[in-house]
């Protein structure tokens, strides 16, 4: 019998959630206030120590019909607040209710504690293949005047230090209430010196770390752009100052939501934090009726005391192993040439059987068919929304391209933008109502397209009954999901005026729908998510896509930064990675191919490119390549991620992969410019036995694991700039 994973002192009331790594501890406080104790490192007990002083503070009133001065819901350490307490913090939650009053007074009901993890309606979330290996307490907070209740649901798995948390608002009174804010996490720490991580970005520019001290004050990082954006990743880390990758505190927080999201960071007056997070409270407001409620996303936290890389595993272990569900998580990935960047619209079915024969050729296993093979599609100005072949370019039909490819020994992928519409089209003479407008207002187009409404389901029906039809009848092995816009023109027309801001939520629910169905219908499909690369590149999509299109900039010297920030979060099977032509299409960088190779081989490797334009030497270069890529894959899109330098700081990135069982490794260091007198500069490696002797297979050369991790090697000097060199070592005993 496996021990409890949650503990609770009935007199105290406190309850404690715990395994052999971490610890998290609330109590209930004066007033019925539900009060934060501690998170991190694991203890075996608690005894009282953590109870919040008492105080009177100068302007920071008390509770209700008391006369104690000495206790303030706006000082003391909560785990859920809301508009109207005299707290006057940021609150996790803002209710108006009919006589149009925001004012709450949340007040502890009841706890319940279940095995295992209960299933978030409708939305991405963390699962349990048996109700062992995790347990959820639910807290109820509860307003006795409107009868709203908050359920506050804590999940902590056995073996992952991970805990989930989300928010579900119950309704049992008889006004309508209208949640204008609703946080799915608040927590709050004293005396902690804390810096926030986040990672802000553009497009073809994602995810870059940004570390920054919290002074007094709010800090917002939020998207408003209807999905989780280039712009803002739906994560956060607090760090202390001296954190790094392999030492020092770090807690890690990561939305699982695609949609508006918002992290708050509040330092007080008196040197507190508190962090909510939750759906952007931007334009949203949800019509709580009477007997319904709502459920938040939820949040993965996490707590390393061993640096950046252990919380980044923790991260990379939890949505690999209980947010993925695909088939394909823990396939290796098949190795692609995808025709967008070799032929853009200007194809037809006899110019693209060359690439097809030239990939057979060098060993690559799966050819993609990116836009333009729809409706009468030449340029990005037509057609989205017209799922049917393209007679021009497939006179035949794709599925006699598609048998083409299928007998060359290749899988065959499909790209799709199954979220938009054009102007031109035959879907929006049909149907101009799937537009997403505003009443009597023109829409505003973006790369000349249009959003569909998929928060209705007639609209969400339409798309998913054409793609079927397409996968059905052409043997399709991958989609490639892809999304070239943000939100724009927020209405829902069958919606009335008092539900109209719901219609961002709504987008991100039918968003869900569309993808569930389409996952389920066709699981033997390797779906992988896209928007314009990186823009929706987050947990809540790893739900339906175990990979993503990390970013449309292919240039292997700025993904480096692409992919180490990404790396922060997310695994390295759900990052694609191609290499594309020199000089760069985006940027004009000159990079030498291997160096293009190395880099994306981090990831699941593909080629972007027209391979029939390769010179003999570079044919040969693709070869070697996808052969030695295919001898590592497990191992690189498996394995233990270490960073070991990082390109923000230095000259130089390097990353490592171990094998779970210690045995096989692979580093890759990528020097980014040149100097007429260069600096020496040592690998140290990370996570090896070091007991073990690893052999460096090209070398040949043994080394003790522990030698490799205290004494490193020195990099090789090269006169000449974007160099890697990559090393494969295999433990012999």
């Amino acid at each position: 019998m496996n021990a409890k994973l949650i503990t609770v002192d009935e007199k105290k009331k406190v309850f404690h959630l715990h395994n052999k790594q971490i610890s998290y501890l609330l109590s209930v406080d004066d007033g019925g206030t539900l009060s934060h104790l501690y998170f991190g490192k694991r203890v075996r007990g608690y005894h009282g120590e953590l109870k919040y002083p008492r105080l009177d503070r100068g302007f920071s009133g008390n509770l209700p019909n008391s006369k104690d001065r000495t206790f303030s819901r706006d000082t003391i350490l909560r785990e859920y607040s809301a508009a109207g307490e005299m707290d006057y913090r940021m609150p996790a939650t803002i209710v108006q209710q009919e006589n149009g009053s925001n004012g709450l007074f949340l007040t502890y009901k009841s706890y319940q504690i279940v095995a295992g993890k209960p299933t978030l309606k409708n939305l991405p979330h963390a699962w349990v293949k048996d109700d062992d290996e995790a347990a959820t307490l639910i807290i109820t907070l509860e307003d006795k005047l409107t009868k709203l209740e908050f359920d506050l649901l804590y999940t902590i798995y056995r073996d992952y230090p991970i805990i989930a948390r989300s928010t579900l608002a119950k309704n049992t009174g008889k006004e309508d209430l209208y949640l204008e804010k609703i946080a799915s996490l608040e927590i709050d720490f004293a005396d902690k010196d804390f810096e926030s991580i986040t990672l802000p970005g553009a497009h073809a520019n994602e995810r870059h770390i940004q570390r920054e001290k919290i002074n007094q004050g709010i800090h917002t990082y939020a998207s408003h752009r209807g999905t989780s954006s280039h712009q803002m990743n739906p994560f956060l880390a607090l760090v202390d100052p001296d954190t790094n990758e392999n030492s020092g505190d770090a807690y890690g927080f990561s939305l699982v939501y695609s949609g508006n999201h918002k992290f708050e960071l509040e330092r007080d007056q008196i040197n507190q934090l508190r962090l909510n997070i939750g759906i952007n409270d931007y334009n949203f407001k949800w019509k709580l009726e009477a007997g319904d409620s709502f459920q938040t996303p939820e949040v993965l936290m996490t707590y390393s005391d061993h640096g950046l890389n252990q919380m980044s595993q923790a991260f990379h272990a939890i949505i690999h192993d209980r947010i993925m569900r695909s088939k394909f998580k823990d396939q290796v990935r098949p190795i692609l040439v995808n025709n967008w960047e070799a032929t853009y619209f200007d194809f037809t079915e006899e110019k693209l059987k060359p690439i097809v024969d030239k990939a057979k050729e060098l060993g690559i296993e799966m050819f993609v068919l990116d836009d333009g093979w729809f409706g009468h599609r030449n340029d990005d100005n037509s057609s989205l929304g017209d799922w049917y072949v393209n007679k021009e370019k497939f006179p035949d039909g794709l599925r006699h391209f598609v048998d083409y490819v299928h007998d060359q020994g290749l899988k065959f992928g499909l790209w799709f933008e199954p979220e938009m519409i054009s102007i031109d089209s035959d879907l929006y003479r049909a149907h101009p109502d799937y537009l997403m407008k505003v009443p009597n207002r023109q829409p505003s187009p973006s790369r000349n397209q249009y959003l569909l409404d998929l928060g209705r389901k007639e609209v969400r029906d339409n798309i998913f009954d054409q793609i079927a039809k397409v996968l059905k009848e052409n043997k399709i092995d991958y989609v490639k999901w892809d999304m070239n816009r943000h939100l724009s023109d927020i209405y829902q027309n069958n919606l009335p005026a008092d539900k109209q801001g719901e219609v961002y939520h709504r987008y991100v629910l039918g968003l869900y729908a569309l993808s569930n169905r389409l996952v389920e219908v066709f699981p033997d499909i390797l779906f992988e998510g896209c928007s314009g690369g990186g823009g929706r590149f987050d947990a809540g999509m790893a739900y339906y896509t175990p990979q993503i299109w990390t970013s449309d900039n292919t240039d292997a010297i700025e993904r480096l930064t692409i992919q180490y920030g990404t790396s922060l979060v997310y695994p390295q099977s759900m990052m694609t990675s191609h290499v594309s032509v020199s000089p760069n299409e985006q940027n004009g960088r000159i990079t030498p191919f291997n160096t293009r190779g190395e880099v994306a081989m981090w990831g699941d490797l593909g080629y972007e490119l027209d391979l029939t334009k390769l010179s003999p030497k570079e044919q040969e270069d693709v070869k070697k390549q996808v052969a030695e890529y295919k001898k590592i894959r497990q191992v690189t899109q498996y394995g233990q991620l270490y960073r070991l330098k990082s390109p923000l700081t230095s000259n130089q990135a390097a990353w490592m992969v171990v094998s779970n069982d210690q045995k096989e490794v692979i580093v890759t260091v990528v020097k980014v410019m040149s100097k007429a007198q260069p600096y020496f500069t040592k690998t140290k490696l990370v996570g090896l036995d070091p007991e073990k002797e690893y052999e460096d297979t090209a070398t040949k050369e043994v080394y003790g694991g522990d030698e490799l991790m205290n004494l490193g090697f020195y990099d090789p000097v090269e006169h000449a700039d974007f160099t890697s060199k990559m090393y494969h070592f295999k433990a012999i005993k």
